[in-house]
């Protein structure tokens, strides 16, 4: 049995293929051939819209999603890491049920693979269950040097219990004002990590505490009562104080990006070998938290491959790569479809190492039948 598909427009997960074109599949949605309309025979099933490969989710926090609705908007990001901190406890019941709900919106929305940031195991039952394909990055933090040790071993705890399920999961650092240099470098050096990610630069006070021992991070050390006598000023961005206690073979997503410069770009980009290196955009959170956007056209300008992310329900309205998409467009209106749609396609499932099976219609790939229309996308295969 075989399922035929046509729309106005096909996206291959590359381009937009010529008009009249038909997709086939099988029906368990393998992709099996694209044809002509003419050659495709009867049975086509015929949509308006942008008919897509499963759409990439590359940074999200599903364990947070109790929190929708819960943290004021546009209060800048130490504010909101200081509500996160105040507001994430609540009964295993709460939080349970919220993973739930938003797994399956995922689905709905189109999403057929994420890269979810894992504090604790909370969505491991979830998961075990959910039709998405779920890299886990179990996140660690620790800004005093002292602490490495400890934080890392707790991170190693939740690790194995995903690992006992899960073949695809990470140790990973927060961020440049929450990780120590010792404990990025025990990151770095543990073995089964193939792919990392990480918060980057989403504030210009990050930059100003690495470059001065100056701005709004020295507030949130002092509310959580965390001594930086230790840390001096390095005269650098985060991001240059970091880069080279991660391990360059490793696969490397950066978050964000709000405050990336150029010249963290240039050095960057020759510090991993391109195929290794991806920098998410997440706007829907930068404005929630910040009220800014991304240096699009710089990351564009330097050929940077970028993938997209919903970040969490604690930041964002809905888990909608499709919603991360529009506001891009409306932000910066010289962005093609095209163009945005690779970030959301064969970009993201290259950047989590799963190009062999989502992210184009290709034969013998799995990557999902999404149709695009406006504002929505919905799940066809």
């Amino acid at each position: 049995m075989y399922r035929k598909f046509t729309a106005d427009q096909i996206f291959s997960g590359y381009a937009f293929l010529p008009p009249q074109k038909v997709l086939v599949t099988d029906s368990k949605g393998v992709i099996k051939d694209i044809v002509s309309l003419e050659e495709a025979g009867d049975d086509v099933e015929i949509f308006e819209g942008i008919l897509t490969p499963g759409l990439i989710n590359a940074h999200c926090h599903l364990e947070l999603s109790h929190l929708f609705q819960q943290i004021p908007k546009q209060t800048g990001l130490v504010q909101f890491v200081t509500d996160i901190i105040q507001h994430r406890a609540a009964a295993i019941e709460t939080i349970e049920a919220a993973i739930e709900q938003a797994d399956a919106a995922m689905h709905q929305n189109g999403i057929v693979a994420v890269g979810d940031i894992c504090n604790t195991a909370h969505t491991l039952t979830h998961k075990q269950r959910s039709s998405l394909y779920y890299h886990n990055f179990i996140e660690v933090s620790g800004f005093p040097p002292f602490v490495a040790d400890k934080r890392f071993e707790e991170g190693k705890i939740v690790y194995e219990q995903f690992a006992q399920y899960f073949h695809h999961n990470s140790i990973v650092p927060h961020a440049p004002y929450s990780v120590s240099t010792e404990l990025f470098d025990k990151i770095a050096a543990f073995p089964p990590n193939r792919l990392v990610t990480m918060h980057n630069q989403e504030s210009e006070a990050e930059n100003t505490l690495f470059e001065n021992k100056a701005g709004d991070f020295l507030r949130l050390y002092e509310s959580l009562g965390i001594d930086i006598t230790f840390f001096g000023a390095t005269g650098k961005s985060s991001l240059e104080h970091v880069r080279s206690h991660f391990n360059k073979t490793v696969s490397t997503i950066l978050v964000h990006n709000t405050h990336t410069h150029e010249t963290d770009l240039i050095n960057t980009n020759q510090y991993f070998d391109r195929d290794a290196l991806y920098y998410c955009l997440c706007p829907n959170a930068n404005w929630y938290i910040s009220n800014e956007m991304p240096p699009v056209e710089l990351l564009m300008q330097h050929k940077c491959n970028l993938v997209l992310g919903t970040d969490s329900l604690a930041s964002n309205d809905t888990l909608s790569i499709v919603s991360e998409i529009n506001t891009l467009q409306r932000q910066f209106p010289a962005l093609s479809m095209e163009q945005m749609l690779q970030w959301a396609t064969s970009n993201g499932a290259k950047a989590l190492g799963i190009a062999n099976q989502f992210g184009s219609f290709e034969p013998n790939k799995k990557p999902g039948v999404v149709l695009i229309q406006k504002e929505k996308a919905t799940r066809l295969l």
